[in-house]
């Protein structure tokens, strides 16, 4: 009894050496590179814009994400494409070019997680709300919502479903969606570079001025999208109010907090999209 019992412990012990050798010789599994160039710029941009998941590994670090502002109008050629299949569908089945409006603002927000309408809303409140630039900090990093907010979402909202709409009648929605979504990407790196940040810490103080060149090719890729879309003439009106809108903007940030922040490029991205959004009916009505 003795002898098998111990006989069956060495055979225990054999399989166990085993088991561990044949481990040791397995190949060791390393990280995944992440990705670097202008796919790796475009995964960062679209990581940082959107909740659409992203499983490919990058080098998320400010510098990184400051590079890959060149791609943010690709992430809204990106976003704006999805929104359009929902809202054509929609308009297919009602006829209804409001209800397929809404459709389309209602996919952007959940492409998005409602992250700009965020930042307008804390803007509104903070800078409507706040009688120091300290407390109108405070409260822009307060999660809860104000008056201000809510009359600014509000607005808003109905502003570019008003603008999509009228577009549909003209059968012209899916071009003012690209043209709203790649300009309005490509004005906040504008702000960011123009303008200081208004806060010591966080993403936009540890990225820094993102380099012109970046800034540059994110603008000359969207008005390429514009001009395919939609014409030069419209490029052109497009393009000055994208322009006057982040310059608005920017110059009440500055006034206001000192500033960029992560909210007040929230509010570039909207109320350049509901400039531009504007721009492009207008050229609509004498066309």
């Amino acid at each position: 009894m003795n002898n098998d019992h111990n006989q069956t412990g060495m055979n225990l012990q054999n399989l166990d050496d085993d088991q561990v050798d044949a481990k040791q010789r397995e190949p060791q599994t390393e990280p995944e590179a992440p990705a670097t160039g202008m796919l790796g710029d475009f995964w960062r941009a679209l990581a940082l814009l959107s909740r659409v998941p992203v499983f490919i590994s990058c080098d998320f670090s400010p510098q990184a994400m400051a590079r890959s502002v060149w791609c943010w109008p690709l992430v809204g050629l990106f976003m704006a494409g999805i929104a359009i299949i929902p809202a054509y569908v929609i308009e297919i089945l009602t006829g209804n070019v409001m209800v397929a409006a809404i459709v389309a603002t209602f996919t952007l927000i959940l492409l998005t997680g409602a992250m700009h309408e965020d930042g307008i809303a804390d803007c509104a409140d903070g800078f409507g709300g706040g009688f120091n630039r300290q407390r109108k900090l405070d409260i822009m990093r307060d999660s809860r919502i104000g008056t201000y907010g809510v009359v600014a979402l509000v607005l808003c909202l109905a502003m570019r479903i008003a603008v999509l709409g009228a577009a549909g009648e003209s059968g012209s929605m899916a071009a003012i969606l690209i043209v709203m979504a790649t300009l309005s990407r490509a004005a906040m790196p504008i702000v960011t570079y123009v303008f200081d940040p208004a806060r010591e810490d966080g993403l936009s103080k540890g990225a820094g001025r993102p380099d012109i060149r970046m800034v540059s090719a994110g603008i000359a890729i969207a008005l390429v999208l514009v001009v395919i879309v939609a014409g030069a003439l419209t490029t052109f009106m497009c393009l000055i109010a994208m322009v006057v809108g982040a310059s608005v903007v920017g110059w009440i940030a500055r006034h206001q907090i000192g500033g960029h922040t992560g909210d007040v490029l929230g509010m570039t991205q909207i109320v350049s999209e509901l400039c531009v959004g504007i721009a492009f009916i207008a050229i609509l009505q004498i066309s």
